[in-house]
């Protein structure tokens, strides 16, 4: 049976010690693939007027692409040049509940994620992803410094 673990990038270097912290867990594991996912932060409940609702799709779309070719298909071809099995996911949503989402569907094992904060009262009142993900994740979740 394959181990799968979850690496929540976000694109910061806190990303980068968290995929070299779960190729240090996959290579103990031994047969293991690893989903390198980013969640572009995204609210179903912001205000938009009719033209940029128009444009929504599109935009998310964009987003996407731009998030995959910048973040996502790096992480994954240096995991597989390294001897890894990789693939990767890129999803619209909140970050932590995109995250444990992804992890339940392709029945994860482990979350591995880089330590990030908001900053000032943003953090104060809704708490950072990274806090929400280990309050309410499935499965364990590593949080690498």
């Amino acid at each position: 049976m394959t181990t799968k673990i979850v690496i929540g990038l976000d694109g910061t270097e806190t990303g980068d010690r968290a995929v070299g912290f779960a190729k240090d867990l996959a290579s103990r594991i031994g047969s293991c693939e690893l989903l390198v996912a980013y969640v572009i932060e995204w609210s179903p409940y912001t205000f938009q007027t009719p033209e940029e609702n128009a444009l929504r799709h599109k935009r998310r779309e964009e987003e996407i692409a731009l998030a995959t070719s910048r973040v996502v298909e790096p992480a994954v071809e240096a995991l597989k040049a390294a001897g890894f099995s990789a693939r990767g996911i890129v999803r619209h949503g909140d970050v932590a509940e995109t995250l444990n989402a992804i992890t339940v569907e392709n029945g994860g094992s482990q979350i591995v994620v880089g330590r990030s904060s908001a900053d000032g009262i943003k953090k104060r009142i809704f708490g950072s992803s990274t806090q929400n993900l280990v309050m309410h994740a499935d499965v364990p979740v590593t949080v690498v410094n």
